[in-house]
This record gives structure tokens, sequence and C-alpha cells, in this order.
């Protein structure tokens, strides 16, 4: 193939360990560990796609089986045996795709192989890409080669789920974690080779390339090879046009939205949206930059320009620095927990574009809200944060976060001060559910003992996970009693944990673990000689004795 033709990607693959960015530690390692003659059986490289496994493995390769050996190993004209390993026509070095061949058939063909010594080289080397790929009895059948090979046996394994690979098979190789390219060197390397190919594409159009390829080598080369070949050679791709091709859109826009959600500037907040929308922004990325975004206005104070792996330019950073310092936490930690929301929202609706319309209307009602519980009571205000974050713990009752000003105006007004007499203490799930049957609250009783997990009781705070058929009123009905009851507030939060069986579940437990003991008496074996049709349904305990009826 023409050199001229190959993407870029392949076209400008390392082919020494000079060329790799990023991954000084690792070569010089490897290097190393050649020089001073101690190879280890096998190498696992892991990391992240596109930031040079594959190409690290040959380079490897290549050192081990350099007709110079290491110490003047090929630079620029490759001998012969390292002009085969690049263009994977070595015959002693095999690279295997364990996506493909995954079975233990593969593995023991491999093995097979491996009893005959090199041909032509010092090593044979066994390469296999995506080894996390290979099935357990493939595992299996590969560790007692890989722990005692041969002399001249050599594996070099790459991988992007370092955790799917067993144990006792990373144990026998020598692990290199390669990291994410920084921000700063993918940027120089990706401008290098846009003057290479005489490219016309200014540095912001490239700083946007580096933030979506996030760290990866592969994605920035395949997206700078698009963004070259989207426009004429007399026209150079600046940021907008990039913006346009890669489906992003401009920060500004993003950061003018967010300050106008704050002044409850709805009908300006939805047409700068719809803009934003038609320019062919999907609403999942949008919500995934809108959560950024957020980050930065938390932690802006933190930060620094350069932090912020080219997401900003210098106007977009001082712009939310001056915002952010007008904005209580409160609000950027509710925004952030509906964006959350919003976002999983967006899998169970048909038009996600009113979806997010939604949101951003949402959010406004929730900055005025915030706004007018600033006069109010400390404890009033803690109550709403708090009775927001409970209904959007769980997507089962997303229908509950409803416009909570109106709640607030429709809530009959509840006596704050109760008579330290009347006040219940409740100290435990039991003590709820008595205090339950005493005041006569059955639906609530039955909705605890039938449709609650509990996860953990504390003062003034239950964890629970649920099924599906709880009540939708479940959680605004306990908070409202409780607080009857105790004089107190009370946290209801979900969890993902399952928690403990619920009260029903663990009484036809009892109830089963009664009835098996009862079947294993005299009386019950005598019994069913004679009426074999009988069956034992139920039993109960003699409140003198304890023992079985």
């Amino acid at each position: 193939m023409n050199n001229n033709s190959k993407v870029l990607a392949l076209k400008y693959r390392p082919q020494t360990f000079d060329d790799l960015i990023g991954q000084e530690v690792v070569a010089e390692t490897i290097t190393n560990s050649i020089k001073a003659d101690k190879i280890p059986n096998a190498y696992l490289f892991t990391g992240i796609r596109g930031i040079g496994k594959t190409t690290t493995a040959r380079i490897v390769a290549k050192a081990l089986n350099c007709s110079n050996g290491i110490k003047k190993i090929c630079r620029e004209n490759f001998c012969e045996n390292c002009e085969s390993i690049i263009n994977s026509s070595h015959i002693d070095v095999l690279e295997m795709d364990a996506a493909s061949k995954t079975g233990v058939d593969d593995v023991r063909d491999l093995i097979e192989f491996s009893r005959y010594g090199p041909t032509s080289a010092k090593y044979k080397i066994f390469i296999i890409d995506e080894v996390h790929m290979l099935s357990k009895q493939a595992f299996n059948a590969l560790l007692k080669t890989l722990e005692e090979p041969p002399e001249y046996l050599k594996f070099i394994f790459a991988t992007t789920e370092i955790k799917k690979i067993p144990i006792t098979v990373v144990s026998r190789c020598q692990r290199f974690d390669l990291s994410r390219i920084k921000s700063s060197e993918l940027f120089e390397f990706i401008k290098k080779i846009k003057d290479k190919e005489n490219g016309k594409v200014t540095d912001d159009a490239l700083r946007l390339i580096v933030k979506i390829s996030e760290g990866s080598v592969r994605d920035a080369l395949s997206l700078l090879d698009r963004a070259l070949l989207s426009l004429d050679e007399n026209t150079e791709l600046d940021l907008n046009s990039a913006q346009k091709i890669f489906g992003y859109f401009d920060k500004s826009q993003l950061i003018d939205l967010f300050e106008l959600i704050l002044k409850g500037e709805e009908t300006k907040v939805i047409n700068i949206y719809r803009k934003i929308y038609d320019q062919g922004v999907e609403p999942k990325v949008f919500i995934n930059d809108f959560l950024e975004l957020l980050y930065y206005f938390k932690n802006i104070n933190s930060l620094t320009l350069e932090s912020t792996n080219f997401s900003l330019n210098d106007e977009e950073f001082s712009k939310i620095k001056s915002i952010s310092n007008k904005v209580d936490s409160d609000v950027l930690v509710l925004f952030w927990q509906f964006a959350i929301s919003s976002l999983e929202e967006l899998d169970i609706v048909s038009n996600q574009h009113l979806s997010i319309e939604m949101f951003l209307i949402r959010l406004m009602h929730l900055q005025s809200v915030k706004s007018q519980k600033k006069i109010e009571p400390e404890i009033e205000k803690k109550k709403t944060i708090n009775e927001i974050e409970e209904n959007i713990s769980s997507n089962k009752i997303i229908d509950q976060i409803k416009n909570i000003s109106q709640e607030e105006k429709n809530k009959p007004q509840v006596q704050t001060e109760i008579k330290a007499e009347n006040k219940i203490l409740i100290n435990s799930f039991d003590e709820l559910l008595l205090i339950c049957s005493e005041k006569k609250e059955i639906k609530l009783k039955y909705e605890l003992e039938k449709n609650v997990n509990l996860v953990k009781f504390e003062k003034n705070r239950i964890e629970i996970s649920f099924n599906d058929s709880l009540d939708k009123d479940f959680v605004k009905d306990l908070s409202s009693k409780l607080f009857d009851w105790t004089a107190e507030r009370w946290i209801i939060t979900f969890s993902k944990s399952k928690g403990e069986k619920s009260v029903k579940e663990k009484q036809l437990n009892d109830k089963k673990l009664l009835i098996d003991e009862a079947k294993t008496s005299e009386a019950y074996k005598n019994l069913i000689e004679n009426f074999p049709d009988a069956e034992l349904i139920d039993v109960k305990l003699k409140k003198d004795e304890g023992q079985n009826d």
C-alpha cells in the first residue's frame, strides 16, 4: 500500500521507543531489562483504546529480535527482522487476535507451534491482542507454558480489560499500565502531523480534537484525518467548523444558557437550547457537557486553565469564575443531581429533545424555589433540599418531583412545637411498625412490611430499597407521619443495595422452616402413612410449650 494512501493512525504509527509519546517510563524499563538480559517470560500491556498497546508490543518484538542488538537497535534503516515485524510477515513473530480466536483449541495449536525453536531470529514471540477475550479453558491451557516457557519463547499480551484476565495469568506476566496521553503532549503531536500533511487547521480546532479524543492517540489521529478531508485545500479549519464536523458546540453558548437559568429567563433559555439542538448536538451530549460545566462552576477556584484539558478558553474560564462567585454550592449540587436523573430519563422517553427542554425548565423552577427559601428558617431550607434529594434518588419516583413551590403552598401548616411528653421515640424498624399499628396506619404498615427492604436504620434517617409495587406517595406519607409522631425531620433515602428481606418475606421463610421441621416429626410420618394425600400447609406453636402442634 502506498504510504500516502494510509490513514494517519497507520501512517504515523511509532516504530521505535523514541517515537512513543507519553510512555517514557515503560520504554525505559523495557529497554533496561533487555540490556541487562533480564527478560520476562511474558509482557502484559493494559490501558484505554488507542494509546499504543499493540504498537508497543511490536516495538518490544523488534527490540528482542533486531539483528543489530538492543544497543544498536534500528531507528531509521531497519534490518530484515525489524522490517518483517513492521509488515507483520516475520515467521517467528506470530500476532493473534483473541477476539476471533477465543477457544482452547486455538491456544493448543499455539502451544504446539511453540515447541519448535525460532527460524531466523533470536526469540519466537507470540503477540496476543485483546487477550481478555480468551475463554477460561484457553487461559488454563496457557498457564503452564506461560510460567515455564522455553528460553527462546516470549509472550506479549495487550488488553483494555485487565480485570477480565485471571489473576493466575497476570501474576505470570510483567505488567505495564500505559497511561492516557497528556493533553499538551497530544496537542503538540497532532500539530506536528498536521504540519507534515500541510493541513490548515487552527490551534483551537486542534485543541477540540484533543478534548474529544480523551487521551487516545488513535482517536486524535482519526479525527484529524477526518478534519483534513472535510474542507477544501485552500480553506482553514477553524473552531466553529470543527464543532459542526464533530457535533460539538461552543461552550460560551452553554455558559450564557446557565447564566439565564439562574436569572429565570425561560424563553431565552429555550431559544438558546434550540439553536444548540439545530447544530446537530445530541441530547445526551448536551447533558454530559452540562455536567462538565457544573463541575467547573463548582470547582473553578481550585482549577487552572491548563487543568481543564482545553475544554475552556481564557474568556470562558474567566466568565465561569465570575459567575461561580454568585452561585450557592447547594444550587450546583442540586443541578448536578437533576442532570444525572435526566440523563437516565433519556433512555425511557421517545422524544429526548422535549425531555431536555423540560429539564431546563425544572432547573429554573428549582432555582426560584431555592431563592425563596433563603428568607425562611434554616430548618425549612434543609427540609426542601432533603425532600428533593430523596425524590431524585430513584427512577421509580421521578414522577414525584413536581412543582415544589406549589406543594409547599398547598401543604397544611403543621404545628412546629409539640410538647415533650407527646413526642415518640423510634429507635428501630420494628418500633416503627409497632407505632403504625398503634396509630392505625394500616396502609403505611402494609407498604413497610411487604414492599420495603431495610438497608440501614439510624437516628432520623432510614435507608431502604423497594420493589415495583411500592406506592408512589410512600416517601411523602412516611416523612409526614414521622414528623407528626417525633416532631423531628426524617430523611428517607433509597439504596442500590438489596438490603434485608421484607417483613413478609421473613414471615414466609419462618413458616417454611417450621413446616420443614414438622415434616421430620413422628406424628407427621404416621399421619402420611394413614393419609398419603394429606398436605401440611401451616404450623402453629403452642403458647405454653413452644412446640409444634
